[in-house]
């Protein structure tokens, strides 16, 4: 017995080694994260009624790194038939959020996380620090939106300039008449902006201030404007896994805002979210969408991110729950109360893909069968073992709801040897309603067109 005390102790002593490298000894190697494995394949927890197993807690989180090497010269995704793939911009850094301009310019927003200080402390802290870096997640920010423009429309860039610098990383970007509006990751700026611009000199107007601070756990902050133009809507990650912070570190995070364009004045539109990034409108229904990266740690089969409606006011259980009234025993103290209000999500996208991208596939010009849904950009998992994500996938609709599997538009991410070429991010449709993506290991924005 004394043994196997003394090498638990070891273990847990020798947590860096267990999670990076999985060298610890035998019975560390039983019991932590790196020996967990899937059960189920991924389409178990995909899908509308997707399969919930016991969590699978384990004295080591799982980590399952795809080492970032960026793409082999000569390479590229694959995209289905009826398609083709091309760079539409090479050299970029770190691109991660898309947004087409009515003009047919496309704004990219060059961006990594923020200095945070306070969420990289002790081993654990130390640790994820390595994992992003080796994920390919620790660059410098670039701290710019660029704009890139493609003067010929053969589906190439051929003028590229810096529209905006000097950002706090940069993510969401919308534009409502002559105002262009910047989801910083403290703030939400207004920049006067005329078609053709290339550049914008003037300051940024802060309309509202966003949680941020030296944690900033999840630090990108996404907006999309109402159809009338009067609401922006804008995404505020969770400062944590599941609260362990304490939940007065999660002041108005975890949620959407609604913020008035004219006063800057918020309210908290939906909560319960942990992660929430992409946001589109449903046209078919006027309804909004999002995308929701969902919590760790508890094995590789939970729990499913998810594709969903946003209502007016509801709650999604984070933290106290998942997947509706699913209760995480590991957020103290509970609240029942709040869980039996909490409202299950529409359509899961599978454990740990971390869906971030999110368009309407309306207007696009590809062919026939992505008509009516949602495109979606998967970053993939860095804590699931096998892989999951690293694809862009299609969601189709019908009446509008999700109705039907997904279906892959952009693969091959990910080598045989389990390395990343790549991770897709944000996604748009560009004017003449090809689709583009924004990969920031590959340091491309990729275009998906139909075969001429």
């Amino acid at each position: 017995m004394r043994p196997l005390i003394a090498a638990l102790r070891l273990a847990k002593f020798n947590t860096t080694l267990s999670w990076i490298g999985c060298t610890c000894i035998t019975v560390a190697f039983a019991l932590s994260g790196c020996g967990e494995m899937a059960k189920l394949p991924i389409e178990a927890g995909t899908g509308p009624n997707p399969t919930l197993p016991s969590p699978a807690q384990t004295l080591i989180p799982t980590v399952n790194i795809a080492p970032a090497k960026g793409w082999p010269t000569g390479t590229t995704p694959q995209s289905p038939a009826g398609t083709r793939v091309t760079a539409f911009a090479r050299e970029l850094e770190h691109p991660r959020w898309l947004y087409a301009l009515p003009n047919g310019d496309v704004l990219v927003a060059e961006s990594n996380a923020p200095p945070k200080p306070e969420d990289g402390k002790g081993i654990k802290g130390w640790v994820m620090g390595l994992v992003m870096k080796k994920a390919g997640a620790a660059v410098p920010s670039a701290n710019r939106i660029s704009l890139l423009r493609d003067v010929d429309g053969d589906g190439k860039v051929d003028l590229r300039t810096v529209l905006l610098d000097g950002l706090n990383s940069p993510f969401g970007m919308v534009l409502v008449g002559k105002d262009l509006y910047v989801a910083n990751t403290d703030a939400v700026l207004r920049f006067p902006y005329n078609s053709g611009d290339t550049h914008i000199s003037a300051g940024g107007v802060k309309l509202v201030a966003l949680p941020a601070g030296p944690i900033n756990h999840h630090w990108t902050k996404n907006l999309i404007a109402s159809k009338d133009g009067s609401k922006l809507y804008v995404t505020v990650g969770s400062n944590s896994n599941v609260a362990e912070r304490g939940m007065e570190a999660e002041a108005e995070r975890a949620a959407i805002w609604e913020v008035d364009i004219k006063s800057g004045a918020h309210r908290i539109f939906a909560s319960g979210l942990r992660n929430p990034n992409g946001l589109a409108w449903n046209p078919e229904s006027g309804v909004l969408w999002t995308v929701v990266n969902e919590r760790d740690e508890l094995g590789s089969d939970l729990v499913p991110d998810y594709l969903t409606s946003v209502r007016d006011g509801a709650f999604y259980g984070w933290p106290y729950s998942y997947y509706g009234q699913h209760v995480d025993v590991r957020v103290k103290p509970q609240q029942p109360d709040l869980v039996a209000k909490a409202i299950a999500p529409d359509y899961a996208l599978g454990s740990h893909t971390a869906p971030l991208g999110l368009v309407s596939s309306a207007r696009n010009s590809l062919p026939s069968i992505y008509a009516n849904g949602m495109f979606i950009g998967q970053h993939g998992s860095w804590n699931r073992r096998p892989h999951s994500g690293y694809k862009v996938i299609f969601v189709p609709f019908a009446n509008g709801m999700p109705a039907g599997v997904p279906v892959d538009v952009l693969t091959g991410f990910l080598s045989e040897e389990g390395n990343a070429f790549g991770r897709p991010v944000g996604v748009a449709l560009d004017k003449q309603g090809a689709l583009l993506v924004a990969d920031d290991v590959g340091n491309v924005v990729w275009r998906v067109s139909a075969q001429p």
